[in-house]
């Protein structure tokens, strides 16, 4: 049986599969399978997969089901001992798979290793890393507020704690990876590699463009989970609804390049602000005020230049010489 199963859902993925898949054959450890559901794609996804000459690799094809029911699938069919997810459009550094396996082997009372995400282009170059967040033990309060996984290609958990969790929601059509993440954190610590090893692809057709899917899902999730919760944490939704309308504002200015996604973004934060008025104090907020600032001031491309000015001095990170890989992306 191989250590660790890696869940690989794939719809219509030829344009990225091949990347994906190298970077997870670069890996440094290397006693895994490669376990790819295949949710009814109709490109060329099946036949670039079944032109790799790995053993690792297996391909499983079913009619399409959606995110959340290929994962769980994947599930169903993993051996490992370990089992771990990476989208079909991800990318992981080389030491992935043996810093978060070390992680856990290191730390037997935890259930769940994480790392930090970094956020590239459809061309696989860097595009920011959000300032690091060292939480490990009892992540459950600090994943109620909001999910700081970041994407769907991170943790890596026991086999007992990814079964006894349940399975992925499929009425979810997104954050269905931050309500799963709520349900492992009620369960079992999580330990941190404190290293930026997951590459989440930022593209106008991934789901993070979409911003009202991403808004209704959002808080459907947040309201199960404030349900789910004891009373002494009710506290934070407040703090909570703050972080989601604040990353919806995020996404209108990213994906909505006009008067009305400014407008757009601006209630977002206004909501976000209302919730939560300390919102105001943090780095990423301050940034997007002043952004939006500009946006509702100046022509589009002049303020896009201002932006970027801005991003320099209020970097989404602060993190120095940053390496993903081999590569110096900051």
């Amino acid at each position: 049986m191989p250590v660790i199963s890696v869940i690989i859902p794939a719809y219509n993925a030829e344009k990225t599969i091949l990347e994906t898949i190298q970077s997870l054959q670069k890996q440094t450890f290397t006693d895994f399978e490669i376990i790819v559901i295949n949710d009814g794609s109709t490109d060329g996804t099946v036949e670039l997969l079944n032109a790799i000459e790995d053993s690792r690799v297996k391909v499983f094809s079913y009619e399409n089901g959606g995110l959340p029911v290929a994962r769980n699938r994947g599930i169903d069919r993993a051996t490992g001992e370990y089992i771990t997810f990476v989208d079909a459009d991800d990318l992981w550094t080389p030491d992935k798979l043996e810093l978060q396996l070390t992680a856990l082997r290191q730390h037997p009372e935890a259930g769940i290793a994480y790392s930090w995400t970094a956020f590239i282009n459809e061309n696989s170059e860097f595009l920011y890393a959000w300032e690091p967040l060292y939480y490990e033990g009892n992540v459950y309060p600090k994943l109620l507020i909001r999910n700081f996984i970041s994407s769907g290609s991170n943790i890596m958990g026991r086999r007992e704690f990814i079964e006894a969790a349940g399975r992925f929601d499929p009425t979810l059509k997104s954050a269905e990876d931050w309500d799963y993440y709520i349900r492992l954190a009620a369960l079992c610590p999580f330990v941190l590699v404190p290293k930026y090893q997951i590459l989440y692809r930022r593209s106008s057709q991934s789901m993070t463009s979409k911003v009202d899917v991403m808004e209704k899902y959002g808080l459907t999730v947040i309201e199960r989970a404030f349900q789910e919760a004891p009373p002494e944490l009710q506290f934070l939704k407040n703090q909570s609804l703050a972080y989601q309308y604040r990353f919806l504002t995020q996404l209108s200015i990213a994906h909505v390049l006009d008067d009305k996604g400014v407008r757009q973004a601006i209630q977002k934060l206004q909501k976000a602000i209302q919730c939560y008025p300390k919102i105001l104090l943090d780095r990423q907020t301050m940034r997007l005020v002043l952004k939006l600032g500009l946006m509702r001031l100046l022509p589009y491309k002049l303020s896009s230049n201002f932006t970027q000015f801005i991003g320099k001095i209020f970097p989404a990170s602060s993190t120095k010489n940053l390496r993903l890989g081999n590569q110096d992306v900051i």
